[in-house]
């Protein structure tokens, strides 16, 4: 058999466990060089292309656009002209066969019997396995465990009915042979016995009552679930991405004599209710909602608020910008400066918590997260080494990082780590919030909205632009003298802004 090769979900970063597939960038059956982009993948942070390892013709989509698959999956097949398409379905098959459920690799080609509804439980057709005179001679003897590459169900057969693998052409990978090689050369020698008779089907279905709301489903199988008090753990999930579609939960109750009329009426009844869309969680929001929640319940929040005259500092940046028009300095980049030396003053805040070790990780430099929102998640690029860049360089590398996340073209590396996170959502009005942290950084700043207080200043009530700052600390390695000691130098880096341009970088 000619060659059949497979492209495969790759494994992007470290903590990379599954991605989803975005779109595929060539039709099947299209020939591609290598180095070609194939298609897109997202992972939990970034959309990434999957570039041809080799020169080849993709003859076989396994995967669709939004399907999510673990690291390693098999997203299509790639192999030349020559290759037919019975060898391509047996290859597939193949890799079904590797799956953890051995049903997967014994199913008969031929579709089942329908199911019963008659409140008797059938008995179960016995067990016919195929007579070892049935076996045709040539592929008769004994297995050698150790010289044949073949699935866990193949070899146990193989050894049941005397059968020697190493007469057996394997149509897996490297040759696996699997229970589908198996009949395929018994009935090539010429014998009509099934190694596998077909199981009769259960008539009592389960009664699960296990609760059911993690079980992906869509909005009517759900309501119709419900109404007919079925629970989804029992229903096979034959819909898309392996949710529980409407036929699967009818199929069940047609078994459970519920009557097909009466599940059509209570269907129609169901879908006359207010309807909505259902939109399955993006790989990056899954991953967003998995490391929040954790946070939540694992780290220990306390906070920390703090308001901040902002005159000097907006003086300063009107300055700058002033004399250097093509630099453009925001408050954000200023803050950003404030922040890194605070961090270099009060080092027990520059750390992150190793939660598996239970040790604390003390940084020797400012490696800042800025928080920024896409209509697909959050993302939160790392502007490495804060501490030891002017505010000039600091506007850039961060305007950088800005375009590039916004362009989606990011790198691993652009957000994993960091020591501290700056989440500024005063754009919009807010004038305080809190922020959750992101682990393993151990503390976030969330940043309102600028603006001008009436305040008490030389004993006069003057409107003064004022910043409310609220710093998010995880209780379990900061304590709150030291959140409360950073607080300090950072309203002193911001009121004194001066200073910023005079201080040594620290950490150095």
């Amino acid at each position: 058999m000619s060659t059949i090769r497979t492209l495969e979900i790759p494994k992007w970063g470290l903590s990379m466990e599954e991605g989803t597939l975005a779109q595929w960038l060539i039709k099947e059956g299209s020939a591609f060089s290598q180095g070609q982009d194939i298609c897109e993948i997202e992972t939990s942070k970034i959309t990434n292309v999957l570039e041809a390892p080799w020169d080849g013709v993709l003859r076989r989509v396994l995967a669709q656009p939004g399907d999510t698959l673990p690291v390693g999956a098999v997203l299509a097949l790639v192999a030349d002209e020559a290759v037919s398409e019975s060898e391509l379905d047996a290859f597939a098959a193949s890799l079904n066969s590797g799956a953890p459920q051995p049903a997967a690799e014994t199913a008969p080609s031929t579709p089942a019997p329908a199911a019963t509804t008659s409140s008797e439980p059938s008995a179960p057709a016995p067990a016919k396995p195929a007579a070892q005179d049935a076996i045709p001679a040539a592929l008769r003897g004994e297995t050698d465990e150790t010289q044949v590459n073949a699935t866990s169900h193949a070899l146990r057969l193989a050894k049941k009915q005397g059968i020697d693998l190493s007469k057996v052409s394997g149509s897996g990978r490297d040759g696996r042979i699997s229970v589908a090689d198996l009949q395929a050369a018994i009935t090539a020698g010429g014998s009509s016995a099934e190694l596998q008779p077909r199981a009769a089907v259960k008539a009592k279905p389960r009664h699960t009552t296990q609760d059911d709301s993690q079980i992906p489903a869509t909005p009517i199988a759900r309501r119709l679930a419900s109404q007919l008090g079925i629970n989804l753990h029992d229903c096979r999930r034959s819909g898309s991405a392996g949710r529980v579609s409407r036929a699967d939960v009818e199929a069940l109750a047609a078994l459970r004599g519920s009557g097909e009329k009466s599940v059509a009426r209570t269907a129609e009844a169901v879908e006359e209710r207010a309807t909505y869309d259902s939109q399955p969680l993006s790989a990056m929001r899954r991953t967003i909602a998995s490391r929040l929640q954790e946070s939540k319940r694992n780290a220990p929040h306390f906070r920390l608020v703090s308001e901040v005259d902002l005159t000097r500092i907006q003086a300063l940046r009107r300055e700058v910008n002033s004399a250097l028009p093509s630099l453009k300095v925001t408050l954000n980049d200023l803050l950003v400066k404030a922040c890194a030396q605070a961090l270099m003053s009060v080092p027990e805040m520059n750390v992150q918590y190793d939660e598996a070790s239970q040790t604390i990780r003390r940084f020797h430099t400012a490696d800042i997260a800025i928080a920024v929102a896409l209509p697909g998640g959050l993302y939160t690029p790392i502007l490495r080494e804060a501490n030891r860049k002017t505010v000039g360089a600091i506007s850039r590398q961060l305007h950088e990082l800005v375009t590039r996340t916004k362009a989606g073209t990011l790198k691993a590396e652009d957000f994993q780590g960091g020591t501290f996170c700056i989440s500024n959502l005063g754009m919009f009005g807010i004038r305080q919030f809190d922020a959750i942290i992101n682990p393993p950084q151990c503390a976030i700043l969330a940043v309102g909205a600028a603006e001008s207080r009436a305040v008490v200043h030389e004993g006069q009530i003057v409107a003064r632009e004022r910043l409310t700052l609220s710093l998010s600390c995880d209780h379990r390695v900061i304590d709150g003298a030291v959140g409360a000691t950073f607080m300090q130098h950072l309203q002193r880096a911001i009121e004194t802004p001066s200073l910023m341009l005079v201080e040594e970088a620290r950490g150095e």
